[in-house]
This record gives structure tokens, sequence and C-alpha cells, in this order.
């Protein structure tokens, strides 16, 4: 399954009318595309999503026992506001652990089970999360830990970027190869060739809405 680039761009553009209008399961701070909507490809093959996410600095942990009782998930009002909770208990998602998990609950919020788009949620901005996870890759070996660094922000700090979208959407964003980019941010040749391959198999693996929660 893939979308037309119209559709792709309209369902981004769903996705910053939502955060921008509508109280999200934790404070969205930034939104932006990456990859191949980034690029101009028509079709997409697989949209993706970066999200930067604060954290809650006024919770309403009085309440965490009342939704752990209803819904059986741990620290609502702590991770995750109550108020979208209580709005969408049917989408409130818990981790492994049982707590209410930030990225999973901004998934089933803004994705369809079924659709081609994966989600990256994190608490740092795209740009140092790109640095961070170059980093980390290396030092594991794992270049499917990478962030493809192609992005355009659509929405940061309370404001969407228009001209942004404009641009996607006539095709005026000139962006490198995936190996390329890596090589600009410090990867030798070969790494970044190397790297650029396992990342876009492990993408093409990939079914339906998928998401990953980061924390740096």
């Amino acid at each position: 399954m893939s979308l037309s680039r119209d559709d792709a761009l309209d369902r981004v553009a769903a996705i910053v009318d939502a955060v921008e209008s509508e109280t999200m399961p934790v404070p969205v701070r930034e939104v932006w595309v990456y990859g191949d909507v980034a690029l101009g490809l028509d079709p997409v093959d697989r949209l993706d999503v970066y999200v930067t996410k604060d954290i809650l600095m006024r919770g309403d942990s009085d309440r965490a026992d009342e939704f752990e009782r209803d819904l059986g998930v741990k620290g609502v009002g702590q991770t995750v506001r109550a108020a979208w909770a209580e709005e969408h208990p049917d989408l409130v998602r818990a981790n492994a652990n049982g707590h209410a998990a930030p990225e999973q609950c901004l998934a089933a919020h803004l994705l369809e089970d079924d659709e081609p788009i994966h989600l990256e949620v994190c608490n740092a901005s795209f740009e140092d999360n790109v640095t961070q996870r170059l980093e980390g890759a290396k030092t594991r070996g794992d270049w499917t830990q990478l962030l493809d660094p192609r992005g355009v922000c659509l929405f940061a700090e309370g404001q969407r970027s228009d001209e942004a979208m404009r641009k996607l959407r006539d095709g005026e964003v000139a962006l490198p190869t995936l190996s390329r980019s890596l090589q600009m941010l410090g990867l030798d040749e070969g790494d970044a060739q190397d790297a650029a391959q396992e990342l876009h198999a492990w993408r093409d693996e990939q079914e339906g809405a998928t998401v990953r929660g980061d924390v740096v």
C-alpha cells in the first residue's frame, strides 16, 4: 500500500491540523516530515512523520488511581493528559510495563492502523535527534536506528509553516540522496552507503502504521 503524493501531503496537513486544534495526549512542539515525501517522490511508499513532544509539567497525577482502575493503565495524568484520556479512553495505550505510553497514544490519536505511515516521537527536536541517533547507530553498529536527516518542518512552537507546505506541494524542496546526507553528517562514503541500504531495507519491511518513541 502506498499513497499518492497529493494524498500523502493532505494526510500530513490533517495531522498538523489535529496537533494545532485538538487536545493531544502530550504537548506537541514540532511536526516534521522526512524521507520520501520530503524528496518529492510520487507515490510515497511510506509517509514518515516526526513529532517533538514536551513532557507534562503540570499533570493531573491525583487521578492516576482512578484511570488505572477504569482503564487498567498506570500513569494517566502523569505521562499523558488526564483531560485527553477522559475524552478518548479508547485511544489510551500502555507500554510493556502497563504505563501510559505517550508515543503510542499519539499514534492512536493521529493515525489509522492500516495507513502506510511511520511516526517518530521524541522529546528532542528533529535536528538534534538526527545527530543523537547517528551516534547511537555507529556505537551499536545498527544502521536501522538512524533517523533520515532529510526533513522539512511544518509546525513549530504553535505556528504552522504554510510556506514549507507550499514548497512540498510544488516540489521546490531540493534534498540529496540518503547516503550523501549521511556523508555530510560525517560518515565515510562506505559506511554511508551501507547505512542507507540497511535503513531502506528496514523501511521496506514495515507495514501499516508504525511508531517509535525515543528519549534524548
